[in-house]
């Protein structure tokens, strides 16, 4: 019996909801692994919505569920109903969107909020034992909600201009977690907490290497559930 998995969306688009491909790619190696997947986003008014095209913020309003139905071929439910006893494991993509409708990290740093469904969501896998995946800027959500964990958003300098948003790094360690500097084909394993990240977008590399990182920690989550 292949493994049951709940993917937590964002919205739809790098700038104002889930990151497209990284979505894609744990979709598809969640597949791989021949995990039962079901996908969730929170019934939320998005912090922004952005011109993809000019990068600019523009007067639209969108909900959260109905832009992550986009990447869900519809097939979503709103995240209040997800209930982790029905689940192995827990993935959550990157994206902006991560950063401004699941929490306030985009805004507010470290001293950030976490969606209420969201928090919860992560509390009960946590507390269940169960395994939590989370890629390029999610990280953070762990950080915020399980102080003392270890996660990686790839590298704590900007190593060569491929890693812009290192700071994000220190931001974690004041949180009183610990940063673990991975490449960007690489994710760590935090075993105490069963928590398994990878940097993903965070680093500018080409989208194979991408993928594959995020099949890293497609694999380690399957494992330990």
């Amino acid at each position: 019996m292949g493994k049951r998995v709940a993917l937590v969306l964002a919205g739809c688009g790098v700038f104002d909801g889930s990151e497209i491909h990284e979505a894609s790619a744990a979709l598809v190696h969640l597949s791989r692994g021949g995990a039962e997947v079901k996908i969730f986003a929170p019934d939320i008014e998005q912090r922004d919505v952005v011109n993809h095209l000019k990068g600019e913020p523009t007067e639209e309003k969108r909900n959260v569920l109905v832009e992550s139905a986009r990447l869900a071929r519809g097939n979503i439910q709103d995240l209040a109903e997800l209930n982790a006893s029905d689940f192995d494991a827990v993935i959550f993509p990157g994206g902006f969107g991560v950063a401004k409708n699941l929490c306030s990290w985009a805004v507010d740093g470290k001293n950030c909020t976490v969606n209420n469904h969201v928090n919860s969501t992560l509390q009960a896998f946590h507390s269940a034992k169960k395994p939590i995946g989370l890629c390029c800027i999610s990280p953070v959500l762990a950080a915020k909600v399980f102080p003392g964990c270890e996660v990686t958003v790839g590298q704590d300098k900007n190593v060569d201009g491929r890693f812009p948003d290192a700071e994000t790094a220190s931001a974690i360690a004041e949180l009183g977690c610990k940063h673990i500097c991975k490449n960007v084909n690489e994710s760590h394993v935090d075993k105490a907490n069963k928590i398994v990240t990878t940097c993903a977008f965070m680093c500018k590399a080409p989208l194979h290497e991408i993928f594959d990182g995020i099949g890293t920690m497609i694999q380690e989550v399957l494992k330990l559930a």
